[in-house]
């Protein structure tokens, strides 16, 4: 992909992949900073790394880890590795042991007054927290930027968390509105039965959105990118509006991740991932977070203690060790997205592809001013197709796996208007903009040429 203009870049910035980056915007390397323009410090305290401890010590389930680096000098990788962690650690394991217990005991009745009292940091509950769960939530804070992390059973799970704990009946919520149809069905059909005012106005259209705040207007939430059609939100205009009007603002960042893009960093309140997809990794996980200020979150998990949207002691480990190797997979994904992408482009049998990595996306300038790289996530129209025709084209690829989700390191495939909108009639389909015609295909991290190939021969023509 041709590298956009440098003309209004900073000095600093460079290029990866194609994508100018600011190293004061994304670049790891540099955690503390104040975002121009913004009242407070965005620099969020990273999560002390590792603990000074005598060999002979014994670390415990509550050890707090004391730093030992200077935040400027660690890198995405070294963040993803050791962040949040101890630097002993219990049984003197290199990795983080996992917590199998529903109750936590406490010695003596003093030591329950001095919990109640004096504020001391242990677990009393499974439902409450886990030893596990806080190292993986120290993590996550870590490298996205955040003061705190709270960690749910699915990214639908922090979602509903995240608006029951901030939002109250008279209060009113605006979505862009292209966002996976989940969170737009729990808006509409269940917030709203509370008293919660729920609007969507169009994609990107940042006038829109500011036209439709009311005093009742409590979170403005988008997505970025937008999932199918991967639109780019200008997380800084975004941010920028709810500041002006006092309004909190969220975006679901799982399709970038912290690699490609920290929306914190502009200012914006709140970051709602599905650890599900790139965080985990694996496809072998349930897990939704929701990060940002420690006061923003508080009211968050005080409500996940009594909901009981808490996740297992063991999916939190096999987050915690899929997040150590998040930059490698997503240097893979990002890459074999932007190829795959652009060799549908110039097959005669597509007739449009949404990738922001392309030039001929409508918001490719924004994604190369904010983005490390744009994911592994491609979706395309085939040309002339009904959705018979496109699900046989879906149903040839030999590499890909038919199913939903994404972020995985296996690929997968699937034709949205079968996979989620089978159920809708084809005037809803239409104003959601999903075609018939429609394939996303979520590349892993196989060889890109395997996968173009397979794709060349499915799409052939018999």
């Amino acid at each position: 992909m041709p590298k956009a203009s440098h003309a209004d870049e900073p000095s600093h910035s460079r290029s990866r992949q194609g994508f100018l980056v600011a190293e004061s915007r994304l670049d790891y390397l540099e955690l503390w900073h104040t975002v121009p323009g913004h009242p407070r410090r965005i620099s969020r305290i990273l999560p002390r790394l590792a603990m000074s401890i005598s060999p002979s010590d014994h670390a415990t389930a509550h050890d707090e880890p004391r730093s030992t680096a200077s935040p400027g000098s660690l890198g995405p990788s070294t963040m993803a590795v050791h962040a949040g962690e101890a630097r002993q650690k219990p049984g003197d394991a290199i990795t983080d042991a996992v917590f199998l217990a529903s109750t936590y005991t406490f010695a003596n009745t003093d030591a329950i007054i001095a919990f109640l009292e004096e504020g001391i940091e242990r677990e009393e509950y499974g439902r409450y927290g886990n030893p596990g769960e806080r190292v993986v939530e120290r993590k996550l804070a870590a490298i996205e930027g955040g003061e705190d992390a709270v960690l749910f059973g699915s990214g639908m799970g922090g979602l509903v968390g995240l608006l029951m704990a901030h939002l109250s009946g008279g209060d009113e919520v605006i979505f862009f509105d292209e966002c996976y149809h989940r969170s737009r069905e729990f808006c509409s059909k269940h917030l709203t039965r509370y008293g919660v005012g729920f609007k969507q106005v169009k994609t990107c259209d940042y006038d829109a959105m500011e036209a439709a705040i009311t005093p009742a207007t409590k979170m403005l939430v988008s997505e970025s990118p937008t999932n199918p059609h991967l639109s780019i939100i200008d997380v800084d205009r975004f941010a920028e509006i709810g500041r002006r009007h006092g309004v909190l603002t969220m975006i679901d960042a799982t399709l970038c991740t912290p690699f490609n893009l920290r929306p914190l960093d502009a200012g914006v309140d709140f970051v709602l991932h599905s650890a599900t997809k790139y965080l985990g990794g694996h496809n072998d996980l349930l897990a939704g977070v929701v990060v940002g200020s420690r006061e923003l979150m508080e009211p968050i998990r005080k409500l996940r203690g009594i909901m009981g949207g808490v996740n297992s002691p063991h999916n939190a480990y096999l987050l915690e060790r899929g997040l150590k190797t998040l930059p490698l997979r997503m240097e893979r994904h990002n890459a074999n997205g932007l190829a795959v992408a652009r060799f549908l482009e110039s097959h005669p049998r597509v007739e449009r592809v949404y990738y922001p990595g392309l030039e001929s996306h409508p918001h490719h300038d924004v994604a190369c001013r904010t983005m490390r790289g744009c994911g592994g996530l491609v979706t395309f129209l085939l040309a002339d197709a009904d959705w018979k025709a496109t699900s046989a084209v879906i149903d040839r690829v030999r590499i890909p796996r038919i199913g939903p989700s994404l972020g995985g390191v296996e690929s997968l495939i699937e034709q949205p208007m079968v996979m989620s909108y089978w159920n809708y009639s084809p005037a809803e389909r239409a104003a959601f903009g999903i075609p018939d015609s429609m394939i996303r295909i979520a590349c892993g991290i196989e060889d890109a040429d395997d996968l173009i190939a397979d794709l060349a021969q499915a799409l052939a023509t018999d």
